[in-house]
């Protein structure tokens, strides 16, 4: 069993003062190295158009191109080298898998992935411009699932790496929605003007009770009002990948789930081992990092470090009015012997 950690992030400001705070962290951190290596220097400057993504950023979110511009003063890089290394457009993505639910009221997701990309962060942030968001963190700026101060909730299931095209990875989508939509119908509205890279279902849950999963590629995108998603298309079928028998798998048991399931049910359906949607498939980059839910209706959010475990319950609405979360840091453990480059003694 390994033990980890997720650092807790709260900042309160303009988007130039949180990515240069951002930065200054990053420098300080064994991410650093990672990150900003100048192997992937060297293989990105052939893959990311920075004047196009400067003009997307521009014309979706100034905002957050601040928050570069900041995040690269905090570095001590140039923009140009930050836009490459975390400005989301044209980035790389390995394999993974995660499952999504929503409800009346909660949206629950196990987030899996390879240890070695998981980064330990999460982050409460609360802008100038924009609306506030919560949830955890995936290349620093951008976000593995989150909610926002209006009651917005979005996350992503990987689907697929062919095909690519010009676009943005979706922690980056999945971060501007969260701060720019206070609905589903703005969100949606957003996934079909932004660029995709590579082909991921998103998942919605609004305070109005709309619920959808959006199937996007860079040819195409199709929205269904569903309930649930795992790591394939209903839909863009030909975009799938080859092997969905553990995807088809994981939504056998999400359709078997009543319509008025319980937080608490819906929790421990993702969480505790035995129910089979929490995976130890660490090493095929498929092994869940976290479990989050969101609670709509009282804005209270918890994230699981490892199965079995109770939630961290952070109140979002308490923190919007000024009261800090009093943790820094949340622990938890894990069935695998993979290294987690971010992490320090604990």
């Amino acid at each position: 069993m390994k033990t980890y950690y997720s650092d807790v992030i709260q900042f309160r400001g303009d988007h130039g003062a949180f990515g240069f705070n951002q930065g200054k962290w990053l420098r300080n951190s064994p991410l650093y190295a990672i990150y900003t290596k100048q192997a992937s220097t060297l293989k990105s400057k052939f893959a990311v158009d920075q004047q196009k993504a400067m003009d997307w950023l521009t014309h979706i979110s100034p905002n957050f191109l601040e928050e570069l511009k900041g995040l690269a003063e905090g570095l001590k890089l140039s923009l140009d080298q930050t836009i490459v290394h975390f400005s989301g457009f044209q980035q790389e993505w390995q394999n993974s898998g995660c499952s999504i639910l929503t409800g009346d009221h909660f949206f629950v997701r196990n987030y899996d992935y390879h240890p070695k990309t998981y980064e330990g962060r999460f982050v409460l942030y609360q802008p100038n411009q924009g609306y506030a968001t919560i949830g955890p963190s995936q290349r620093i700026v951008g976000r593995t699932d989150g909610m926002n101060e209006k009651g917005l909730v979005a996350g992503y299931n990987f689907v697929n790496r062919r095909h690519t095209g010009d676009g943005f990875i979706p922690t980056i989508i999945t971060r501007l929605i969260l701060e720019q939509c206070k609905s589903n119908e703005e969100a949606l509205a957003l996934i079909r003007e932004i660029p995709h890279r590579y082909a991921f279902n998103y998942v919605l849950a609004d305070k109005y009770g709309a619920r959808h999963v959006v199937e996007a590629t860079a040819q195409a995108i199709r929205i269904k009002e569903q309930r649930f998603s795992t790591n394939h298309f209903d839909i863009l079928t030909d975009s799938n990948r080859y092997h969905l028998a553990d995807s088809k798998r994981r939504i056998a048991i999400l359709e078997e789930q009543p319509t008025d399931l319980s937080v608490e049910k819906a929790y421990q359906l993702f969480n505790h081992i035995e129910h089979e949607i929490f995976s130890t498939d660490y090493k095929q980059s498929a092994g869940t990092l976290h479990t989050a839910l969101y609670d709509i209706d009282t804005a209270m959010v918890g994230i699981a470090l490892g199965s079995n475990r109770r939630p961290m319950m952070i109140v979002f609405d308490e923190w919007l009015n000024g009261k800090n979360v009093w943790m820094t840091k949340m622990l938890g453990k894990i069935d695998t012997t993979e290294h987690m480059p971010y992490m320090k003694k604990v």
